[in-house]
């Protein structure tokens, strides 16, 4: 209340407190310039879908009412967001969410996040699942289960065994199965890769093991090294698991089964020469990602 003096009369008039609130436009461009200088790589794109998860809105939505105010809540949630990111925090463990062969995957820092780069490998597995008809596939390293799920969701029929060590992992790997309505067509067994499996024959066998050199892992991006270090050491040559995996795998695949692995870009020789000195496979071949790099390796059990 604050009293005016006009003549010889005092009258008291009550003044409104103006509340400034930020725009949706202009939190997203100061988030931008935030994350820009924190040297985070697409600095605006991840504004926005900051804002997105904040708001629980569309990228639509955010276009057509972005001189909409937001709330002094939601601003201070959003600018902690953004300070999380400028520190390192991969945007998925703070959205919880990941898109990965057209389906949504929920994440945390117990799972590595679903790349770009694995769907070519599940899609090799899918088109070789075709050709041989394939049902039963075995999943180790699941992690998220993006690969286990992503194959039971689209190879009609299929009965999909996914295999981890870690207890966290297979409890996302679960919830996102359950999510993408395909948990009846999977079955997770925690075990260190084939040692807790039943004696039971796979048509294919697939994995995207660790496979980061142990002298690479110091230099890795901050982001990354927030996700699991065992999702993502392969040993010192990176090349651990792979002499791990492809040995017994015959023990565990029909004739005529498949084998199929992501490997790292400068991985393809070293890792066809461990499937040769089996002289087990036949067939084998390499592919390359999106990049032009080469990415999944697969062989043919003789």
């Amino acid at each position: 209340m604050k009293k005016i003096k006009i003549g010889d009369i005092i009258i008291a008039v009550k003044i409104k407190k103006v509340i400034w609130m930020i725009t949706i436009k202009d939190a997203i461009r100061k988030a931008s310039i935030l994350l820009k200088s924190g040297g985070v790589e697409m600095p605006k794109t991840k504004a926005r879908l900051l804002m997105q998860y904040v708001l629980k809105k569309s990228r639509q939505y955010l276009i057509v009412y972005d001189t909409n105010p937001i709330t002094k809540l939601q601003e201070q949630r959003y600018f902690t967001y953004v300070e999380k990111l400028r520190l390192g925090v991969p945007l998925q463990h703070i959205t919880h969410s990941q898109e990965f062969m057209k389906l949504n995957f929920f994440v945390d820092e117990n799972v590595l996040i679903p790349r770009s780069d694995t769907e070519c490998l599940v899609e090799e597995v899918i088109n070789i699942a075709k050709k041989i008809n394939a049902k039963k596939i075995l999943d180790l390293c699941t992690g998220s289960g993006a690969i286990a799920v992503s194959l039971a969701k689209y190879i009609k029929g299929s009965k999909i065994t996914a295999i981890d060590i870690s207890e966290k992992a297979l409890k996302i790997a679960k919830r996102n199965a359950k999510e993408n309505e395909v948990e009846d067509r999977i079955k997770f067994v925690k075990s260190d890769l084939y040692e807790e499996l039943e004696d039971e024959m796979f048509d294919i066998i697939v994995s995207n093991p660790p496979y980061i050199k142990k002298n690479v892992m110091k230099k890795l991006d901050k982001q990354v090294k927030k996700e699991p270090k065992i999702a993502l050491d392969g040993g010192y040559d990176g090349l651990k698991f792979y002499r791990k995996i492809i040995p017994e795998a015959h023990n565990y695949l029909k004739y005529g089964g498949y084998i199929c692995l992501e490997i790292g870009y400068d991985q393809k020789d070293q890792v066809l020469d461990i499937i040769r000195n089996e002289s087990k496979y036949k067939n084998e071949y390499c592919k390359k990602d999106l990049c032009d790099k080469d990415r999944v390796v697969c062989a043919k059990l003789m």
